[in-house]
C-alpha cells in the first residue's frame, strides 16, 4: 500500500497528539502550525488529565475519557523514550473539593449516575476528617469532596514540546507562520492553500477555533464557540498538595496554579480583574495558606467549545479523507486521540464509541 500523506491542520496539543498517532502507523505528515498568534487553547491549558464527572449527560464521553486516562502512561512513556523529555505526568487521584453539603450531595450525585450508566466507575466521597488526612493545609470552610482515582496532571506546556520534538524525530513536516485559507477538495485527495499550495491525500481539520471557518469547505459541521478561562500561577511554595484539584494543582516546580473560570467573552482573551479576584478567593476558602502567597504571572486562554461542551470527531460523507476533530480537553485526550483515534484516519479503524461524537446530534437536538 502507497505511503498515504496527511495534513493535519493545527499544530496545537489535539493536532500534534494525532500527527504523532499517524507518523508512528507510517503515514507522511504535515502540519500546518499558525503558532502562537493564533488563539492557541494549549498555551492556556490546566493541565489536568481528569475523568471524575465528565460525561454525565453522555456516558460515551466518560467511557472515551477514562480510556484515555488508562493509555495515558504509555504515551508519556514513549515521549520520555523517544524525546528524553518528562511531560511530568501523575496520576495520584484527582480531589474535587466541596463548600457546603449541598455542593457536595450535587457532586456525588453526578458521580452515582454515572456509576449507574458504566460498570465499575470508580470515585469515592472523602469526609472531612479523611480529607483532612490526605491533605493537611485544607481550609476550614472545605466540608468533603469526591475523589477519583484514576484522575491525575502533566506539565502542558512539556507536552505540548514533547509532542513537537518527536514529530519533528519521526520525520514530520511542519509549515508555521500563516493560517490555513482554503481546502479544496479533488477526485483524490485535497489542495491546502496556506498562502501555498500543498497536496495530500487526507487532511485533518484540529484547528480548533479555526474549524467554525474551514469545515464547510469538506462538507463537515463545526459548531464551535470560545469559552474563556483565566489562570492564575503563583511563587514557588513548598509541597503541600500532592493530589490535583479542579480549581487548585502545585506543579512539579513548586508553584501553584489556580483557575476554573468560565465566561462567554467572544475573542476576547484578556484577564479580567473580577474574575481573577473571585477565583483568587475561592483558592483561598480551599487553601487559606495561599493569602499571604505571590501571583507571578496570570492569562487567559479560549476554550474550543461544542454546543453540548463535548467533542466531535466525524469524516466527512461527502468528501471522504477529510476529518474533524475538535474538543476542549486536549491534554486528557491526548493519549486517545494518539492512540485510537490516528488509526481510525489512518486505517479506517474506528474507535470505541465514534457514533456518539458526530456533529449530527445537534442537528438531532434541534429537531427534537
Amino acid at each position: 500500500m502507497a505511503e498515504q500523506h496527511v495534513a493535519v491542520v493545527g499544530g496545537g496539543l489535539v493536532g500534534m497528539a494525532l500527527a504523532y498517532g499517524l507518523l508512528s502507523r507510517g503515514c507522511r505528515v504535515t502540519v500546518f502550525d499558525e503558532g502562537d498568534d493564533a488563539f492557541r487553547a494549549s498555551r492556556g491549558n490546566f493541565g489536568l488529565v481528569w475523568m471524575q464527572s465528565k460525561g454525565a449527560e453522555l456516558p460515551n464521553y466518560a467511557r472515551w475519557t477514562r480510556r484515555s486516562t488508562q493509555l495515558w502512561p504509555e504515551l508519556a512513556s514513549q515521549l520520555a523514550r523517544l524525546t528524553g523529555t518528562d511531560v511530568g505526568l501523575a496520576q495520584p487521584g484527582g480531589l474535587d473539593f466541596a463548600l457546603s453539603e449541598e455542593e457536595l450531595a450535587e457532586k456525588v450525585a453526578r458521580l452515582e449516575q454515572l456509576r449507574g450508566e458504566i460498570e465499575d466507575y470508580p470515585f469515592e466521597v472523602i469526609g472531612r476528617n479523611r480529607l483532612k488526612e490526605m491533605v493537611p493545609e485544607v481550609g476550614p470552610e472545605v466540608v468533603g469532596a469526591t475523589y477519583g482515582p484514576e484522575d491525575g496532571h502533566v506539565n502542558p506546556l512539556r507536552l505540548l514540546r514533547a509532542l513537537h520534538e518527536v514529530f519533528a524525530r519521526l520525520g514530520g513536516r511542519r509549515v508555521a507562520g500563516e493560517a490555513v485559507r482554503e481546502i479544496q477538495p479533488l477526485s483524490a485527495g485535497f489542495l491546502v492553500d496556506n498562502g501555498a499550495r500543498h497536496q495530500a491525500d487526507k487532511v485533518v481539520l484540529a484547528a480548533g477555533l479555526g474549524n467554525a471557518a474551514l469545515a464547510a469547505q469538506v462538507g463537515l459541521d463545526a459548531p464551535v464557540k470560545p469559552n474563556r478561562g483565566q489562570v492564575l500561577v503563583t511563587e514557588r511554595v513548598r509541597p503541600f498538595l500532592k493530589y490535583p484539584t479542579s480549581l487548585v494543582r502545585q506543579v512539579d516546580e513548586g508553584g501553584v496554579q489556580i483557575g476554573d473560570s468560565k465566561e462567554d467573552a467572544g475573542l476576547d482573551d484578556a484577564t479580567s480583574a473580577p474574575v481573577v479576584g473571585h477565583i483568587a478567593s475561592r483558592a483561598i476558602r480551599l487553601f487559606p495558606l495561599l493569602k499571604d502567597v505571590r501571583i507571578v504571572r496570570s492569562w487567559a486562554a479560549l476554550r474550543v467549545m461544542s454546543p453540548d461542551g463535548y467533542p466531535i470527531y466525524e469524516e466527512s460523507p461527502s468528501h471522504p479523507g477529510a476529518y474533524l476533530v475538535t474538543c476542549h480537553s486536549g491534554v486528557t485526550l491526548a493519549a486517545a486521540h494518539a492512540e485510537l483515534l490516528a488509526p481510525w484516519i489512518a486505517e479506517g479503524a474506528a474507535p470505541p464509541y465514534l457514533e456518539s461524537f458526530r456533529a449530527g446530534r445537534f442537528r438531532l437536538h434541534t429537531a427534537a
